[in-house]
């Protein structure tokens, strides 16, 4: 299962994006470390819910378009290589901001979110360009193992990224040099990933006539008669809300549980170190029980994630059982991470691929942003009302996980 023997070129290059990729999460978990960061410069909640809805949904909103846009070419490489000059020199800005400008909060805040913004949206027109490659060099058969391992050895390198993060927040640097030298080192990681992606040798794609971008729009309809899409679509808006509470958890643990602020990088190293673990597991189910089972049994962990953060500051339980939470949401998010592309690419017809997954990413990319209202919620009423209902919004997604096709 872990064996890497027998690969093509172009799968060992996609298997080198995942574990530079993989690396420069850890040092810019959006979730922890940038989370960190804002609330370092005083960022109000609905900020701090901002960032991921930003990361998340800026990917994904933009994905109808780069639909319309891709449809007709034969390759569709060269569009994600012209994002990935865009979002490296995004993360340049970062570094730069950090470095410069963390004296005056306000700007540093500003300007970084709107490169943050820009890099979104670059990484949303190269991520159907992505898919659509990966789809055309890795065969169905071959996909659970691919992206099983990718993660895997992915998530060992972002456990060691997670260990630089702590040693770097705990060392003596100050701030914010110490930021900007872990936004450097991600910067250099997914650089590397998007570069050694580039170098895929992608087979030609018979072209699909252009219908433009109303073409796609107008398409949709079609696209939600297919009652497996629909079901997928259900599941997947439910999970996008329930990431309302993902931001906080960190910033909880910070300005409520009054963590040092060196525990960020424990709580990478947990949510990284975890992942090559719960990868073996995952792999396994996706390989005999197929992706409907492991999307069921991810939304079932993402639930009890916020559940279990909602009860460390009630029950005043030992402040190391905090780390639980982080074990439950990475556990889930390997889990999406597998299913997720899994099933789309499996339900999705051949002629119709890059329209079913701008179609769902970008209606999923609004809901995405439903953590800027667990902001505005945590500043109202606390962040266990937030805590409460995205582990319903969990429960109700897991109970219609049972409507997905079987694909196994």
């Amino acid at each position: 299962m872990t064996s890497l023997r027998g690969w093509s070129r172009n799968e060992w290059l996609g298997f080198l994006n995942g574990c530079g990729v993989s690396i420069g999460d850890g040092f810019m978990s959006v979730t922890v470390v940038i989370a960190g960061f804002a609330a370092r410069l005083g960022a109000p909640n609905w900020v701090i819910g901002l960032l991921p809805a930003i990361a998340g949904g800026g990917w994904m909103l933009p994905q109808l378009l780069v639909a319309a846009r891709v449809r007709p070419l034969a390759y569709k490489l060269p569009v994600y290589r012209s994002a990935a000059v865009v979002r490296t020199a995004m993360y340049v800005t970062m570094v730069l901001v950090t470095a410069f400008l963390a004296q005056q909060p306000a700007l540093c805040l500003t300007l970084f979110i709107l490169a943050m913004l820009v890099n979104a949206l670059a990484s949303g027109v190269s991520g159907l360009p992505f898919l659509e490659v990966v789809s055309k060099v890795v065969a169905p058969e071959n996909r659970p193992r691919f992206f099983g391992l990718r993660n895997l050895y992915g998530g060992l390198l972002a456990f060691a990224a997670g260990l630089a993060v702590r040693w770097i927040l705990a060392s003596g640097l100050a701030f914010p040099y110490n930021y900007a030298l872990i936004f450097g080192l991600g910067t250099l990681a997914f650089t590397f990933g998007y570069w050694v992606f580039g170098r895929v040798q992608e087979p030609a794609d018979t072209p699909q006539p252009a219908q433009g971008f109303r073409g796609e729009v107008r398409a949709i309809p079609d696209t939600l008669k297919d009652p497996h899409f629909r079901a997928f679509l259900t599941v997947r808006l439910l999970l996008a809300a329930a990431t309302m509470s993902e931001p906080f958890y960190a910033v909880y643990a910070l300005r409520e549980l009054h963590f040092p602020v060196s525990t960020l990088g424990v709580f990478v190293m947990t949510l990284t170190g975890v992942a090559p673990f719960s990868n073996l597991g995952w792999q396994r189910l996706a390989e005999k029980r197929g992706s409907r089972r492991i999307i069921r049994f991810a939304a079932l962990f993402y639930g009890l994630a916020p559940v279990w953060a909602y009860l460390v500051g009630r029950l005043d339980w030992p402040s190391w059982t905090y780390l639980g939470v982080f074990v439950l949401s990475s556990v889930a998010t390997q889990g999406f991470n597998l299913g997720f592309t899994n099933h789309l690419l499996n339900i999705a017809p051949e002629n119709a691929r890059a329209r079913y997954i701008g179609t769902l990413n970008t209606l999923v990319g609004a809901a995405l942003f439903m953590p800027v209202l667990g902001g505005l919620l945590a500043d109202r009423s606390g962040y266990a009302t937030v805590f409460i209902l995205s582990g319903l919004l969990s429960l109700v997604a897991w109970w219609l996980c049972r409507g997905l096709r079987r694909d196994a």
